[in-house]
């Protein structure tokens, strides 16, 4: 009986991985397609700056990110009050933070390039 429910847990647990993983690449690639395709086909004042901001971006150290978020869902952070440190949505909300700078960077290389 114990071997069944750890194959239960087990199975929770990556279901709840994949769940976190897949929304947080759903809504970086809803925020990032738009950004990246704005900046390939716009000509504004800072468009390199941009450029070089995203190609940065997608070297963001995760554990930078993880720490940025923990400020802002902390109690004392600007989001304490909506109570979702170590939840999923804060694994959501890190995860798109990380993904969104790839997909915008890779839009507008391929936008470009096309």
């Amino acid at each position: 009986m114990k071997d069944i429910f750890l194959d239960l847990r087990l199975w929770e647990i990556v279901a709840l991985s994949l769940q976190v993983s897949l929304s947080a690449v759903a809504l970086a690639t809803v925020l990032g397609l738009p950004i990246g395709a704005a900046v390939a086909v716009g000509r504004f004042p800072g468009r390199h700056a941009l450029i070089v901001l995203l190609n940065a971006l997608m070297g963001l150290p995760p554990v930078v990110v993880g720490l940025l978020v923990y400020l802002l869902l902390s109690r004392a952070g600007p989001l304490g009050e909506l109570g979702l440190l170590f939840t999923p949505a804060a694994m959501v909300l890190a995860q798109t933070v990380l993904i969104t700078p790839i997909i915008a960077a890779l839009t507008r290389q391929a936008i470009e390039d096309g």
